[in-house]
């Protein structure tokens, strides 16, 4: 119970997020109105995603450093569910977009900035799969992976703001922040990015052990 109390966390806070997501009042805003709530799930993907592939680039240059099995698994573990998560978080973005702006893709900078960041993150998988000797792989691989999140950063939070853009916080817009994030938005928001957070570093862990049993049961056949 002790090693699993972030696992109890992490479903509090998801069934907590989800249905005070869904039945709570939420401030009545020209156009967004009850679109607002899509701002505990599409936003804290991100949040997700961003940390998640932080993860997996901390473990690409621990390999580099000292290269085990472990280090590469959960290294290229991490970046599958971060994919899925920005991948999620595009989705959502869509969604939202589509009843605030009018389509689904509007080209915005940021917009256009996720998917070539993603982009980048499947060039990743791609690369992985072109080699076949396990210290080769990893080894380019890890490389590969940590100037992939070098890119993504700025693409995120750098670019779109030199530009227009309708997103909150970049391009001149202001931020959420800024004018109406207040109290009853907050007590969800933050439960939300902490609880998809947990979520996305449990899918990591589950999938790296299976990962790693794998390798271990292949090597004794």
């Amino acid at each position: 119970m002790k090693k699993n109390w972030w696992k109890i966390l992490a479903v509090v806070l998801l069934v907590y997020t989800v249905v005070a997501g869904m039945l709570t009042e939420v401030p009545r805003l020209a156009i967004l109105n009850e679109t607002i709530r899509n701002l505990y799930f599409h936003v804290p993907m991100w949040f997700g995603m961003i940390l998640i592939l932080l993860v997996s680039v901390i473990y690409s240059i621990k390999y580099l450093r000292n290269p085990t099995i472990k280090s590469d698994v959960i290294a290229h573990e991490a970046a599958k569910v971060g994919i899925l998560f920005g991948v999620l978080g595009i989705v959502t973005g869509m969604e939202w977009a589509k009843f605030t702006w009018g389509e689904y893709w509007s080209n915005d900078p940021k917009q256009n900035g996720a998917a070539i960041g993603l982009l980048i993150y499947f060039a990743y998988l791609v690369l992985r799969s072109s080699f076949s000797e396990q210290q080769q792989r990893a080894r380019i691989s890890a490389v590969y992976n940590i100037f992939a999140f070098a890119a993504l950063i700025p693409l995120l939070f750098i670019l779109p703001r030199l530009t227009d853009s309708l997103h909150p916080g970049n391009g001149g817009n202001p931020g959420f922040n800024t004018y109406d994030l207040d109290s009853r938005l907050r007590m969800v928001f933050y439960p939300a990015v902490i609880g998809w957070t947990l979520l996305g570093i449990w899918m990591v862990n589950v999938k790296s052990r299976l990962e790693i049993l794998r390798q271990r049961l292949y090597e004794t056949v």
